[in-house]
């Protein structure tokens, strides 16, 4: 769900549900390290929602894309680190039967 102007498409907050700190601030940090980001936060509204907010301002480019790119490098990076984990743990495997 996407909560901004239809005129300013470059600032937008999106709510995420069933989500929490743990996707939240890792977006966050992933769009703080675009440069086409000028602010990103995050809110979680209440304890109890299973919900967080998403704000995205930028340069100029639609915020909606600017999110679906950090979310990209996000999932890129997960799977880089969950390929080379098991490579280890594997590696590490053969070396200790």
């Amino acid at each position: 769900m996407e909560h901004g102007s239809l005129s300013d498409l470059s600032a937008s907050t999106f709510s995420l549900m069933d989500e929490d700190h743990t996707l939240a601030n890792s977006v966050r940090f992933t769009l703080n390290q675009d440069p086409r980001v000028v602010f990103c936060g995050y809110s979680i509204p209440h304890p109890s929602d299973n919900k967080v907010n998403i704000r995205v301002q930028t340069t100029g480019d639609p915020a909606k894309d600017v999110l679906k790119d950090a979310l990209e490098n996000l999932t890129q990076m997960c799977q880089h680190v969950r390929s080379t984990f098991g490579k280890t743990v594997d590696d590490f495997k053969v070396k200790n039967q």
